[in-house]
């Protein structure tokens, strides 16, 4: 074990080599996407699972069930106008979730116990009636979106790097922009609604430094409940969300480096695939596989 020591915000720190043959796999992060920013901030010891460790997980059926459902509504506007129908995006689903199945064989584990193949066909009409719904909150044949499925990436003057996907970018004749994305989960209620905008208005962010362009409207549509929740965004907003993000990043940079990562127990934690490696459930974190920083006073 080797230490040395430096100056970090004016105080003396002692740098702790733990590196071990497993930590070459580990990386510092490097950018923050909408769903890792919702992880810390819902359980920091969940990031580190997720980002450092790279601990695996069982695929869900709902989290797949999405996947499959945003798989369609993509690949339906490669159709023309008139032929995006309901019935024919229904029935573009047996070969998307073929598809989905080559890409991640590992999918095979759901419905490995199911013989008869009867969960499977609940499973995949679930995903036709949310198919089915959509065209009851929006008509395709109506959108020629401008961009789908689309990975942004932008670089702040602090540094701090930001990256997802958007589901949809619709540009209006006027050149005005709306970001939509798609939820097969149900709407939240009024007073949640703050936390499920978060994502939308990271995304806008994002647009806005990229392309210098705030986005006039951003659009959640849940397929599980048929609400659409709307937000048209001021540059104060996403101001307000970039220094958000940027005491969210120190966050993450300081657990980083002095390996506190604490966990926050919530109702979440049962839906949680580390519970045998997590503390609140008697379990012992896997050794921490990045280089310690001790923070400690400069006279100590």
């Amino acid at each position: 074990m080797v230490f040395r020591s430096l100056s970090v915000a004016g105080r003396r720190v002692c740098v702790m080599d733990t590196s071990t043959e497993g930590a070459a796999a580990a990386r510092r992060p490097v950018s923050l996407s909408p769903s890792r920013a919702n992880d810390f901030m819902q359980c920091p010891l969940l990031y580190r699972f997720r980002v450092i460790d790279k601990l695996p997980e069982k695929p869900s059926e709902a989290a797949t069930r999405g996947t499959l459902v945003h798989a369609v509504l993509e690949r339906l506007f490669d159709d023309p106008a008139a032929e995006r129908t309901a019935p024919r995006a229904k029935a573009m689903i047996p070969g998307q979730w073929d598809r989905l199945l080559e890409s991640k064989p590992e999918l095979t584990e759901l419905f490995a116990e199911d013989a008869e193949g009867e969960r499977l066909a609940k499973w995949l009409a679930e995903a036709e009636r949310l198919v089915e719904r959509w065209f009851s909150l929006e008509d395709p044949t109506l959108l020629e979106p401008v961009e789908r499925e689309f990975f942004v990436e932008t670089e702040l003057e602090s540094g701090l790097r930001l990256r997802g996907v958007i589901d949809r970018v619709d540009v209006a004749p006027t050149g005005e922009v709306r970001i939509v994305d798609y939820k097969t989960g149900k709407a939240p209620r009024p007073e949640y609604a703050e936390g499920a905008l978060f994502q939308m208005k990271f995304y806008a962010l994002v647009v806005w430094r990229l392309k210098n362009v705030l986005p006039r409207r951003l659009q959640l549509v849940y397929l599980g409940s048929g609400d659409v929740l709307t937000y048209d965004p001021v540059e104060a907003d996403l101001h307000q969300v970039e220094r958000k993000l940027h005491a969210l990043w120190e966050a993450i940079r300081l657990a980083t480096e002095t390996g506190d990562w604490r966990p926050r127990p919530t109702k979440l934690c049962g839906w949680c695939d580390h519970q045998a490696v997590c503390p609140e459930f008697g379990g012992t974190p896997p050794a921490y596989p990045l280089p310690l920083i001790q923070v400690g006073d400069s006279a100590g």
